[in-house]
């Protein structure tokens, strides 16, 4: 008990850590969202400090995902707005957003909808537009596992490539592969294809006025600085963080930096 919870949303049960502190509604709440194809465990590097300094941390599996009753929700916004639900269903009045990715993209929809609900937002890894190379995306749709190759070759930092895990043995591309290849089929293609055909990512930022802040990594191919300039730009008073030699995967190969910038943020 107090390591992990099932909340209901929709009726169908939602999976999270809360890293290792049983979950309190009365804290301010900070809920961490993945990105495509991924689950809860691409956060274990930052959400323990978040429970042990008076928050209540929640890291979901999405629905379809992990250890979440599915389906897949098929579009950003979908998510964006199930987000909104979820902090609801949490009791608390309100909760800071942490994203990922595809994640950013959900967060940053909900935060656009979502009102007084939505805290803050921090969303790392994340651009204007995110489209996918045609070539990942058949190979996502068809289930081949060479996507998790092609995903965790350009998704790490050439620095994450030859190892460097903070964790001694750990391989950092090899457990990324491994990530993506538990989820279901047709999970990654859902989801990578949510991310390809999303344009309201710019739309949503006018709507935001919560404190926002973004993660970038300056190695980042998939969501390179450049991709999130023009999201900070429409959000006032955004700030943004570039961590210098991060890839896509900055949580996982940049992990003390990322937590000290959500620190500063929330």
């Amino acid at each position: 008990g107090g390591q992990v919870m099932d909340l209901q949303v929709d009726d169908k049960k939602v999976f999270a850590a809360t890293g290792g502190k049983p979950f309190d509604a009365a804290l301010p709440v900070v809920i961490f969202v993945h990105g495509a194809g991924m689950d809860h465990t691409i956060w274990a590097l930052q959400t323990r400090w978040f429970a042990w300094h008076g928050r209540s941390v929640l890291a979901i599996d999405l629905p379809g995902h992990g250890k979440s009753d599915g389906p897949a929700l098929e579009s950003i916004d979908e998510i964006g707005t199930w987000l909104v639900r979820l902090v609801e269903a949490t009791g608390a009045p309100s909760a800071s957003l942490v994203g990922h990715s595809m994640g950013s993209l959900a967060s940053l929809s909900a935060g656009s909808t979502g009102g007084e609900r939505i805290a803050a937002l921090a969303l790392l890894g994340v651009g204007a537009e995110m489209p996918v190379h045609p070539d990942l995306l058949a190979a996502t749709k068809s289930n081949d596992p060479a996507a998790w190759d092609l995903i965790v070759s350009w998704g790490f930092g050439k620095p994450a490539h030859f190892g460097l895990n903070r964790a001694p043995g750990m391989w950092m591309q090899g457990g990324g592969r491994s990530l993506l290849a538990r989820g279901p089929d047709d999970v990654l293609g859902i989801d990578m294809a949510a991310c390809d055909v999303y344009k309201g990512a710019l739309a949503a930022a006018a709507k935001i006025t919560c404190p926002t802040l973004f993660i970038c990594g300056n190695r980042d191919i998939m969501t390179p600085p450049k991709a999130t300039a023009p999201l900070a730009t429409a959000i006032p008073g955004a700030q943004t963080v570039i961590l210098d030699g991060a890839g896509h995967m900055m949580m996982v190969e940049k992990p003390d930096e990322t937590l000290d910038a959500l620190i500063a943020a929330l």
